[in-house]
């Protein structure tokens, strides 16, 4: 299928004819920005959330990131009236968003829709039930489908949602972190489909998956496998969450729906930064437990290897030399409490060189001991006079137990866009 929109600008009255129906737009996005967060919004029986939602997404966004956001607005309900409702308040509100460009408004006619009668029920749903979650799999695909080209990774929320402070600033760091690593869907919310983040190119097939099985199986479900199809075989979701869920009431009926993520944190600030690097053990790794994994913020991802020995090595060589103001590291894990680096020293290094076995560093310097299997040093820069290019853990003395790290964090002192 091949969908051709024609768009015209609520707010202006402008027409343009396309062959092929008509898409309802209002404001006008100029640039191709970072972010697109993109929501689809109906009509509910009980609550409204969908103007707070937004407000969270600017209020929580400082002046500069408010630079590298578009947000999309599918109002994806057939009554018109109450379309044109929302579209009024949402002017009156956000006004000066809609003039700079970063809030559009679209709605797509009902006659663009397939059938939503006689639908299959595959999980014995009632009718209804299958009606409303094949629509909004339809109301989907409109929609991601018109974010394709407005920016470079769009993020999926739903229109009863809580944004933690400076949202955008802890997304950044986590890409820029797996920079070089395959991903189709990052996840930043345990709940629905809040929080999905997809890269932008991916956005036509996903649209054409959803329209393809829209009557198959809920939304969530089927980003499963669209997920799977595109070879990412296991969830990449990170934590803390940086979406709430908010509405007491669902837009299906107006059910109750109190689920809260119990991973949000309301200020994302203190999100590490883990520069892009290549990281390196001889620790006998067990499983496929292995090195990256201590670096990566995903949830339950950590490096877990057999009883390291004295000499034993973990080292992180940044793809380029960083400053550095704190370095956090965690091992062990609540159910393996024993599993800790029980004696170990942390280092920092410079002047890499390149080696049969890749960059090492040739000069280090030691920052602190681990004591109880942790170790956290603030204002590095100030302790040190150059730009770290190596972190390296070292054990001091052998141990029997098994070793998990489960943590690294380094915080630079660099805007996140310099860290690549």
């Amino acid at each position: 299928l091949v969908w051709l929109w024609n768009i015209f600008a609520k707010t202006h009255g402008d027409h343009r004819d396309v062959s092929r129906g008509t898409v309802n737009v209002m404001g006008l996005c100029v640039s191709c920005e970072y972010l697109t967060i993109g929501l689809a919004s109906v009509k509910r029986k009980k609550g409204s959330y969908l103007l707070e939602t937004i407000k969270s997404i600017f209020d929580q966004s400082s002046y500069e990131e408010l630079k590298e956001i578009v947000v999309v607005v599918h109002l994806a309900d057939f009554d018109l009236v109450w379309c044109e409702n929302v579209v009024q308040e949402i002017t009156r509100k956000f006004a000066h968003h809609i003039i700079a460009g970063r809030l559009l408004v679209i709605q797509a006619p009902e006659e663009f829709y397939p059938s939503l009668d006689g639908l299959k029920r595959n999980y014995n749903d009632p009718e209804d039930r299958v009606r409303f979650r094949s629509k909004q799999n339809v109301d989907y695909a409109f929609l991601l489908n018109f974010c394709t080209n407005l920016s470079h990774f769009y993020m999926m929320l739903e229109d009863d949602v809580r944004c933690s402070r400076n949202f955008l600033t802890a997304l950044k760091k986590v890409i820029t972190s797996r920079e070089g690593s395959y991903w189709v869907m990052m996840e930043f919310s345990k709940l629905g489909y809040i929080g999905k983040l997809y890269h932008s190119k991916d956005l036509p097939r996903l649209a054409h998956f959803l329209l393809m099985f829209y009557q198959e199986m809920p939304c969530d479900w089927l980003l499963i496998h669209f997920r799977g199809l595109l070879a990412q075989k296991d969830v990449i979701r990170f934590k803390p969450s940086l979406f709430q869920h908010m509405g007491y009431y669902s837009s299906y009926k107006g059910v109750e729906n109190k689920l809260k993520d119990d991973e949000f944190e309301e200020d994302s600030i203190d999100i590490p930064d883990n520069p892009p690097a290549s990281i390196y053990t001889n620790i006998n790794v067990f499983e496929n437990y292995d090195a990256t994994k201590a670096y990566s913020s995903v949830v339950d991802e950590y490096f877990w290897g057999k009883p390291p020995c004295t000499g034993d090595f973990f080292i992180i060589i940044f793809n380029k030399s960083t400053k550095m103001s704190r370095i956090k590291i965690v091992t062990g894990t609540e159910d393996r409490l024993n599993d800790i680096l029980h004696h170990g020293a942390l280092e920092v290094g410079q002047k890499s060189v390149e080696t049969k076995q890749g960059r090492q560093c040739t000069s280090y310097i030691t920052l602190g001991e681990f004591k109880l299997g942790n170790v956290e040093i603030h204002d590095v820069d100030r302790k040190i006079g150059f730009d770290i290019e190596c972190v390296r853990i070292v054990v001091t003395a052998s141990q029997k137990e098994w070793l998990i790290i489960r943590t690294i964090s380094l915080w630079t002192t660099q805007p996140v866009s310099q860290l690549k």
